[in-house]
Parts: C-alpha cells; sequence; structure tokens
C-alpha cells in the first residue's frame, strides 16, 4: 500500500502555484501529475490484493482476458492487441503466469509458428478469487461513486482515441460501457 505523505498542503496545488508564477498558468501540468499520483496509489491498492495470488496487474489482466474469450484460450498476438502492450510484455507475462501453473502454451493449431496461451483450472480458480477481492474495495476507487467512475471514463476516453487505441464510434450502442 502507498505510504501516505500525511503533508499539511496539496503537493500538486503548490507546485501549479509554483509553476503559474513562473511560466504562467498550464492546468495541464496539475492534470497529469494528479494523474500520475493516482496512478501511483491505485496501483499500490491493487498491487496489494493481488500480490498474494503472485500477480501483477497486467499479469490479473491477462487471466481476465482468458476467461472472457470463448475456449479460455488466445494467440499471444492476440492477448497484446487487446491488452495494448509490446509482444515482449506478453511474452514475459504469459512466461509468468505458465511457471505459476496458471496457464499453459500449446501450439496454435491455425498458425504453425504461433502459440496460444490457455487458462488453466487453477488459473480460473485464482482470478475469481482476485476479483472477488477487487470488486470487494472498488478497484482502489472506494473514494468515489459509480457515476463518478463513469465520468473518469468518459474523461480519459478522448485520450484513447486520439492516442489511435480505437475508433470512436459516435453516439453507437457501445458508447459508455467501460
Amino acid at each position: 500500500m502507498a505510504k501516505p505523505l500525511a503533508l499539511d498542503f496539496d503537493p500538486i496545488a503548490r507546485a501549479d502555484e509554483l509553476w503559474t508564477r513562473r511560466w504562467g498558468g498550464v492546468p495541464s501540468m496539475a492534470a497529469i501529475t494528479s494523474i500520475m499520483r493516482a496512478h501511483q496509489i491505485l496501483l499500490s491498492r491493487v498491487d496489494a490484493v493481488l500480490k498474494p495470488y503472485g500477480l501483477t496487474f497486467a499479469r490479473y489482466e491477462a487471466l481476465v482476458l482468458l476467461t472472457f474469450s470463448r475456449t479460455g484460450e488466445l494467440s499471444l498476438s492476440k492477448i497484446g492487441e487487446r491488452l495494448m502492450v509490446h509482444p515482449t510484455s506478453v511474452t514475459n507475462t504469459v512466461d509468468r503466469l505458465e511457471r505459476a501453473g496458471l496457464v499453459a502454451r500449446r501450439p496454435n493449431p491455425l498458425d504453425g509458428r504461433g502459440v496460444l496461451a490457455a487458462i488453466t483450472e487453477r488459473g480460473r480458480e485464482v482470478v475469481e478469487e482476485a476479483t472477488r477481492e477487487l470488486m470487494a474495495m472498488e478497484f482502489g476507487l472506494e473514494e468515489y461513486g459509480p457515476e463518478q467512475c463513469r465520468e473518469v471514463f468518459e474523461l480519459l476516453r478522448p485520450l484513447r482515441v486520439a492516442a489511435g487505441d480505437f475508433t470512436d464510434p459516435g453516439e453507437g450502442a457501445a458508447r459508455g460501457r467501460p
């Protein structure tokens, strides 16, 4: 868990004041600094739940993705695409999950050079247990209600669209579903 700073002032607000005095007001500086600090806090909270399972958030995401697949297995390239990570990261993640007995590798019958990662029964048990715990602590966002979480999702959506993560469907049926 992130060590509380216990300061008697908001260091990001202070940095924003000093920045404004020196270079002028740039709200994006305070926003990015807040996002980065929030990332540290949330990762620490989530990691505290996942650590007893031998998981990081990246490994947890891979297991969840495999449970969402129809057959419980996906190609490593598909895992990388869906998790938006580099192929090397996928290989590292699957290696660690395999060593832990949570996934098994097998040749892809549709691609002679490809490999599938398949979730094991133990992997399914671990992802279910870890998910129950993460949901109980609201994935570290317990200070926010459902509507605020939807707002955060929507606020960050244009950034992800601009980065090319996906094409914005506009006001289609998929819009608003995190």
